[in-house]
C-alpha cells in the first residue's frame, strides 16, 4: 500500500454534489492498493500513520500525532498511487488492486484507524471524488508498507 498523508486544518470529498466525509484539524490520506497487498501492510500503516508526529507543540515543534491533538483522519481511494510512468507518456495501473481486493483491503484499513478512537472519514471508493482541502505547513508525507518507507 502507498500513502500520500497531509496535515490538514480542514478537507472534505464530494460525490455527485453531496458531501460524503468532512473532518476538521487532522491528516487526510490518500490511500493506493496494490495487487500484492494483504493486511500486514494495512497494520503496518495504521501504526505508522497514528504515531507519526506532524503537529506541533507549544514551543512549535512536530512533537505531537494525530492521536496526541485527538484529530481526524479523511481517507480517499486512489488507485493512481500504484502507478507505473517507466514507458512512454502514460501511466500503467496495471500493478493496482482490482476492487474485489482493494475494497476488503481498504475497508479493513478504515476499520483498523477506528479503533484509535478518532474520527474516521471517507470518499467512495471508485467513485468520482472531488476533494478539498486546506494543507496545513504544508505538511505532505508519503508512506510504502513495502519499501517501510
Amino acid at each position: 500500500m502507498k500513502i500520500v498523508i497531509q496535515r490538514v486544518k480542514n478537507a472534505s470529498v464530494e460525490v455527485d454534489f453531496k458531501i460524503v466525509g468532512k473532518i476538521e484539524k487532522g491528516l487526510m490520506l490518500l490511500i493506493g492498493v496494490d495487487e500484492t497487498d494483504e493486511m500486514n501492510d494495512a497494520d503496518w500503516l495504521v501504526k505508522k500513520i497514528l504515531d507519526v508526529r506532524v503537529f506541533s507543540d507549544e514551543d512549535g515543534k512536530m512533537n505531537h500525532s494525530v492521536k496526541d491533538i485527538n484529530g481526524e483522519i479523511l481517507c480517499i481511494s486512489q488507485f493512481t498511487l500504484i502507478s507505473d510512468y517507466k514507458k512512454g507518456n502514460r501511466p500503467s495501473y496495471i500493478k493496482a488492486a482490482r476492487p474485489d481486493k482493494a475494497i476488503p483491503l481498504f475497508e479493513y484499513f478504515k476499520e483498523e484507524l477506528k479503533k484509535s478512537g478518532l474520527k474516521i472519514e471517507s470518499g467512495i471508493f471508485g467513485a468520482d471524488m472531488k476533494v478539498s482541502l486546506i494543507n496545513d505547513g504544508p505538511v505532505t508525507l508519503v508512506f510504502d508498507s513495502k519499501t517501510k518507507q
